[in-house]
């Protein structure tokens, strides 16, 4: 039992050490604000910006991307786009036809494409580099949309200070009220982005290009080695690469590129899997350059605690595995729960404050608040494996998130060629919903009402988790066999209904509160 009493209070304390790293980063973003100045000169000769579309199997988004990015507000001749289609579906049909639409009309803007997937993203980014003429390089994902002025205040910065590396602009929203899960990413997006990336610019600490809806200088790509594929988070890799060669990145808060969240339980796990590996992947590629450079001890301490950030689940995850021996035991240790409340008010007030800055009334934030926190602790298995996974050395594809080409908050999707097939961890979590709320039953029963009430949290979410993806797999099932009976070969492809527009024939529609597909 000493054993578990041991593992139980490392597993406190270091929720607690996280918990107040969250706590100083919402305590510097409330008294800071970043150093360079917002608005820079304009440059009195624009630069030639590449403009690059990571693109694979996008049919339902492709088309809004394209539409976007030719409509930026920026000198005609100084712009080269680049749509990198590592597609093997009729998106490369879709590419096709629209570059040729918009190169008729004189737009620089070529269709490339590769032999191989070799390197997933961010081989499609560097085979790009080759052919690229721009002494910018700005990337946008396929379900982002950027603002016509997007460009004209982000390049001003790199003008003005030639150590900036890479600007970042703000994550926005285009459909945060779609669902339940929804508004839970939103709140979880804006914490990272209005306090954690506000606070590591202002204070000089490291961090991260988030992977689109940002620009890179092509000299620091070069002096940084470049794109690299040997972890799932490119992004995070390059980013601390460039940092240790002595670039900067900068994040602008009041520059806001809208992009569409996941808008199934499936999508947001295989997303949450892929960052919470490829950050572990990460820490474990950089931390060891990060702790010999340097950089100030503030510095390194911050680095790891921002690459390591994802070790918050497994931990969560044995709290709660260990909740009952250590309640059985009459452990003193029990004392040490308050504790946890640290981590939690750390990381609450994180994302209160993100959520106070949307404007968002009283209700709306306890709502969101409540939704995050559930999602998160039903996040804690699927997030534990990744880890794991990591740390092990386990190799494992870019999966890509699938895009449904929601529009503002519309909050019905369709069954489509993107669907996925049920997570083989299914039946763990609902282990873990069983085991969670049999706890709470047994600690409420018990009288131990503070580890009750929090254990039933962890029953409320992997309850959800669970539930929501086997209401998923059942439907994805019974809606490919209606498809099959009952419609016509070549409009299986067609999935989603653009708000405004029509719902085509034998086209079943799921609302996301109830069905998740």
């Amino acid at each position: 039992m000493l054993f578990f009493e041991v593992v139980y209070a490392v597993i406190t304390i270091s929720l607690a050490v996280y918990g107040l790293h969250a706590l100083s980063l919402t305590i510097s973003a409330l008294l800071n604000r970043p150093d360079l100045v917002e608005s820079p000169p304009i440059p009195t000769v624009w630069p030639v910006v590449t403009v690059q579309l990571p693109i694979y199997n996008e049919r339902y988004v492709v088309e809004r991307l394209l539409r976007a990015v030719t409509r930026l507000d920026y000198p005609f001749q100084k712009l080269q786009f680049q749509v990198l289609d590592d597609s093997d579906d009729e998106t490369s049909e879709i590419i096709a036809e629209q570059v040729s639409y918009y190169r008729a009309q004189g737009i620089n803007i070529d269709h490339i494409q590769r032999d191989t997937r070799k390197g997933y993203k961010s081989g499609a980014l560097a085979w790009g580099l080759n052919t690229a003429i721009g002494e910018y390089i700005a990337i946008f994902d396929a379900d982002f949309v950027p603002a016509p002025d997007t460009l004209r205040r982000m390049v001003p910065q790199l003008c003005a200070h030639p150590n900036l590396g890479c600007v970042q602009a703000r994550w926005g929203h285009i459909n945060p009220e779609s669902s339940w899960l929804t508004r839970a990413q939103s709140a979880g997006i804006d914490g990272h982005f209005v306090v954690e990336q506000t606070a590591r610019s202002s204070s000089d600490l490291l961090l991260n290009f988030n992977g689109t809806a940002g620009i890179w200088r092509r000299v620091c790509l070069d002096d940084s080695s470049g794109w690299s594929s040997d972890t799932l988070t490119e992004d995070l890799d390059l980013s601390y690469r460039a940092q240790l060669r002595g670039w900067r990145i900068h994040y602008l808060r009041d520059v806001i590129v809208p992009g569409e969240l996941p808008a199934t339980i499936g999508a947001y796990k295989r997303q949450q899997f892929r960052w919470a590996k490829g950050s572990i992947q990460t820490a474990r590629k950089m931390l060891p350059r990060v702790w010999r450079s340097r950089l100030k001890l503030k510095v390194k301490i911050g680095a790891t605690l921002h690459l390591t950030n994802y070790f918050v689940h497994p931990l969560i995850f044995l709290n709660l595995i260990l909740a009952l021996p250590i309640s059985y035991s009459q452990s003193p240790l029990l004392k040490l729960v308050p504790f946890i409340a640290v981590a939690g008010l750390g990381t609450g007030l994180m994302y209160w404050i993100a959520l106070r800055n949307d404007a968002k009334n009283l209700r709306q934030r306890i709502s969101h608040m409540i939704a995050l926190l559930i999602l998160g602790l039903g996040l804690s298995l699927n997030n534990t494996r990744a880890v794991i996974e990591a740390l092990l050395g386990v190799k494992s594809a870019f999966l890509r998130t699938p895009k449904y080409n929601l529009q503002h908050n519309a909050s019905r999707v369709h069954s489509n060629a993107y669907t996925l097939r049920r997570d083989p961890t299914l039946w763990i979590e609902t282990l873990s919903a069983l085991y969670a709320m049999s706890l709470a039953t047994y600690f409420f029963w018990g009288g131990i009402w503070r580890l009750g009430i929090w254990i039933l949290v962890y029953g409320m979410g992997f309850t959800y988790i669970a539930g929501m993806g086997y209401i998923q797999s059942l439907q994805a099932y019974r809606d490919g066999m209606y498809q099959t009976r009952h419609t016509p070969p070549h409009m299986l492809s067609q999935a989603i209904s653009v708000p405004g527009e029509h719902s085509r024939p034998n086209e079943t529609l799921v609302q996301l509160d109830d069905v998740v597909v």
